[in-house]
């Protein structure tokens, strides 16, 4: 999970995860097309973002076509947030109950 953590807090490689999002399955020409970022530090972030297991990569011919891995993210989510989330939600569950016992 570190990895993923690592890869994540870099503001271009989450573009570059934003840009997946929005059209899965690009090319490195595609993902670097209207980009600030060059073509070198593009593959730089595509080889982090596929270690960390975000992306993943299928040939097709002579193109490499990227693609968005959630799983990972999701394991985030179970892992560091709903925990979180469950808490919270049985406060405001207990709160309400609490609410409605006094009141009736």
């Amino acid at each position: 999970m570190d990895e993923v953590f690592k890869a994540l807090a870099d503001a271009g490689r989450r573009e570059l995860m934003d840009r997946l999002h929005q059209e899965n399955g690009q090319t490195l020409s595609q993902l670097c097309a209207d980009s600030d970022i060059s073509r070198q530090a593009v593959s730089k972030h595509l080889a982090i973002l596929e270690d960390a297991k975000l992306i993943v990569t299928i040939w097709q011919g002579r193109q490499k076509f990227h693609y968005l891995n959630p799983v990972p993210l999701h394991e985030i989510q179970e892992h560091w947030i709903a925990k979180y989330e469950r808490n919270q939600m049985r406060a405001l569950y207990q709160l309400k109950k609490a609410m409605e016992d006094s009141a009736g």
